[in-house]
């Protein structure tokens, strides 16, 4: 049963949506070589005003993205915008975290890039024993015991939270999205040996939280084997649901008639630290792990299937079989927002219905200076949604015991909403169009005729459509910045967008056959988290900044080009940062990290901070610009090769033109790495 290069898997080489084919296979089960679920047929707008934009002016209208003439005139701040404008690696990025911006790495380099002067080391790679108990990485032999006292496979969301303040101690926290059996471990001869490895798979998903410790600030962190904090959370433990749809009927299974207690989670993406110390982690592709009736309710919308599913897991756990009764509701109870307490490896993780279902990339909280909590959220999906999520009670400060029980609460319960966008432009600025968030639930109720809040919630994708949702270009990450308020929406490419029979160009998604990529930015009415409408502009249309389409927020002179934006963070002084996944088959580049300021005289200049290595995607980035450190998680490496066959070395690696020696596998290994001052 070994995962095979052909059948259900598509040809190596061939792409979707910006990827190679065995990660649209693993990740999102070929999700865009699919007809997108979403089938709405929400007209796009029909005209939009001319907005000058850049030095050039995009021109969005007739479902096409022109290049014209800048008018001067029209855009006052143009003029300081161009002020100091220079090349990347022409001198230092200044700021809080200065470096000599790197230039494009080819894609097939097999190498971490970053700047002169700095340094790179891996934190924790797949396979690094956690716990005084645990085995050593030994992928000769996959065992799922083993591997659920291991770090786990793909690491995408990322967080290091210093918890002292000398600065030598922290939490590492992180998601592991999906896993490649191909270039895990060796073919096996037996039913027996491949269901330990389909255990060893679901052992590898889910999220690792890890003790660190370093020397003092500045310094490399190394993770703590045996940290009284360390867990591991894999597609076996337990959660707890939440909110107004646990325990209903649409999440009651033979093994669960409560529909209250949920086992595992995978498919884990991006997600977000609260202001009260848990950390929020996506539920996504969710769909690839299941055979299902495509017929039930439901079931297109997610992009259900009645075929084998992605992993096999049915074949060893009957739950992944939801064309039989008794499991018909188990993929219902996947596609939320999972709250983990780094603090409390004895704490029940739980899913909260509140915030809906859907292929969730992440959330990211905001609370006002009231206490208003609202969280963020993408639905990473060809035409799916943009959503905000509004707490019904306040937050409380402080660091009591009474204060975060309090605010471990505030995810339960609120009013769910999504967001409908409009070409109107807003009086006396031209660059600037409108938009409502339009409610699913308010008051704890369905805000959506002929829908119950349990139908709302467990089908949220189909109570969007009915409320007339924009469809967008995958929104990724969605995180609002620190400083100002604003919301920055990654929305990584669309390859359908304009297609015969698919929605065409609108406002907020101005090209057809989208390759590259845009990052919205959206800024509340009042600048008040829990605002029902909203204004918007185009921060970033991304590509080659010699193209005839591209822009990037004013900035007139030289920057960078970017592909397929992922995820995204902010330093200390609002600068947005940019992880990408998907530029080798867009601009032709390895994936990397981006660094753009959003305010300023530089707003715009876009600038790459470094680059993955062979067949790698950047994630989860983690700024510590006052610190000298930035964090990001390297996902799938040399994702295209297969055992014996390594396309990569990372982070292990040999010498050029070499292997390893004879039984000593150091095939490529998803991993965690710093990068620091020298």
């Amino acid at each position: 049963m070994k995962l095979s290069t052909s059948g259900n898997l598509p040809m190596l080489g061939q792409t979707h949506g910006n990827r190679s084919a065995v990660t649209c296979h693993l990740k999102c089960d070929s999700a865009c070589a699919s007809p997108p679920p979403n089938t709405s047929s929400e007209p796009t707008f029909a005209e939009i005003a001319a907005g000058q934009l850049s030095r050039r002016a995009l021109l969005i209208g007739g479902g096409a993205l022109a290049a014209t003439a800048v008018a001067p005139a029209l855009m006052p701040e143009f003029a300081a915008a161009t002020e100091g404008r220079r090349a990347p690696g022409e001198r230092k990025v200044s700021g809080r975290f200065p470096f000599d911006p790197i230039a494009p790495v080819e894609a097939t380099k097999d190498a971490l890039t970053v700047p002169p002067g700095f340094e790179w080391t891996s934190i924790l790679r797949w396979g690094d024993p956690l716990f005084h108990n645990s085995p050593a990485f030994d992928p000769e032999h996959p065992n799922a015991e083993a591997q659920e006292l291991q770090f786990g496979y793909n690491n995408d969301y990322l967080d290091i939270i210093v918890t002292d303040k000398a600065g030598r101690q922290a939490l590492l926290v992180c998601n592991h999205e999906y896993t490649n059996r191909a270039i895990m471990f060796p073919p096996t001869g037996s039913q027996a040996a491949e269901a330990e490895v389909l255990r060893t798979l679901m052992a590898a998903h889910g999220l690792s939280v890890v003790e660190l410790r370093r020397g003092g600030k500045g310094k490399p962190w190394k993770y703590v084997r045996g940290g009284e904090k360390n867990n591991r959370i894999t597609a076996y433990s337990l959660f707890a649901a939440t909110g107004p749809a646990a325990g209903s009927e649409l999440l009651k299974t033979a093994a669960d008639p409560t529909g209250k207690r949920i086992s595992g989670t995978f498919g884990n993406c991006a997600g977000g630290t609260t202001p009260w110390g848990t950390v929020l982690s996506g539920e996504e592709n969710f769909n690839g792990y299941f055979k299902a009736d495509p017929a039930a309710p439901g079931s297109a919308r997610y992009g259900l299937k009645n075929t084998p599913s992605t992993y096999g897991w049915e074949k060893i756990d009957p739950r992944f079989d939801a064309t039989t009764p008794d499991y018909a509701n188990e993929p219902h109870r996947f596609g939320w927002i999972v709250e983990v307490d780094p603090q409390d490896p004895t704490a029940t993780p739980r899913k909260h219905t509140a915030m809906g279902r859907m292929k969730h990339e992440g959330a990211n909280v905001r609370v006002d200076d009231d206490g208003t909590v609202v969280a963020y959220m993408g639905d990473d999906e060809q035409f799916d949604y943009l959503y905000k999520f509004v707490a019904k009670k306040k937050y409380k400060k402080g660091d009591s015991a009474a204060a975060r029980r309090h605010n471990l609460t505030l995810l339960t319960e609120g009013d769910l909403y999504v967001a409908r966008f409009s070409g109107q432009q807003k009086p006396g600025n031209d660059n600037l169009g409108r938009g409502t968030w339009v409610p699913l639930t308010q008051n704890g109720k369905s805000a959506v005729p002929g829908m119950s809040i349990d139908e709302v919630l467990v089908f949220t994708r189909l109570a969007a459509d009915k409320m007339k949702a924009t469809p967008m270009d995958r929104c990724e990450d969605v995180e609002p910045n620190p400083r100002t308020g604003k919301v920055y929406v990654a929305c990584t490419n669309n390859s359908n967008r304009g297609v015969e029979g698919k929605p065409g160009t609108d406002a907020p998604n101005p090209r057809p056959k989208n390759k590259d990529g845009h990052i919205i930015e959206l800024t509340e009415h009042k600048n008040a988290a829990d605002a029902t409408t909203f204004d918007w502009n185009l921060f970033l249309v991304c590509g080659n900044p010699d193209d005839a389409g591209t822009y990037f927020g004013g900035w007139d002179g030289p920057v960078s080009p970017i592909s397929c934006p992922d995820n995204v963070a902010f330093d200390t002084t609002g600068n947005l940062w940019i992880s990408t996944d998907g530029a080798p088959s867009g601009i032709g580049k390895a994936d990397g990290l981006f660094r753009v300021p959003v305010t300023g005289r530089e707003r715009g200049h876009l600038v790459q901070f470094l680059a993955v290595p062979n067949e790698a995607e950047t994630c989860g980035p983690v700024i510590h610009d006052l610190d000298g450190s930035v964090f990001v998680a390297v996902q799938h490496p040399g994702e295209d090769g297969a055992w014996g066959d390594q396309h990569s070395y990372f982070p292990d690696y040999v010498p050029e033109g070499s292997r390893p020696d004879r039984g000593d596998w150091r095939g490529p290994r998803p991993s965690v790495i710093q990068v620091t001052y020298k």
